[in-house]
């Protein structure tokens, strides 16, 4: 039976509620490298390399999941 709620996350490998949570952690994530980056955007001497680093990090994640 389709289910719009599994149909994603069975097709890659996760429950429901396995999916919700990886969906919240890179959204956590993206807040606070957000927040970072706006920071730096006024005061660039600080956090020279947090946000560039950490979306790299992020996306190397978000590529491992995906096979």
């Amino acid at each position: 039976m389709h289910n719009p709620f599994t149909e994603h996350p069975h097709s890659v490998g996760e429950t429901y509620l396995e999916h919700m949570w990886n969906a919240l952690k890179v959204v956590f994530t993206i807040q606070i490298l957000s927040f970072i980056i706006y920071i730096h955007a006024f005061l660039p001497f600080l956090f020279e390399h947090n946000g560039s680093d950490g979306i790299k990090k992020l996306n190397k994640e978000l590529q491992k999941r995906r096979k």
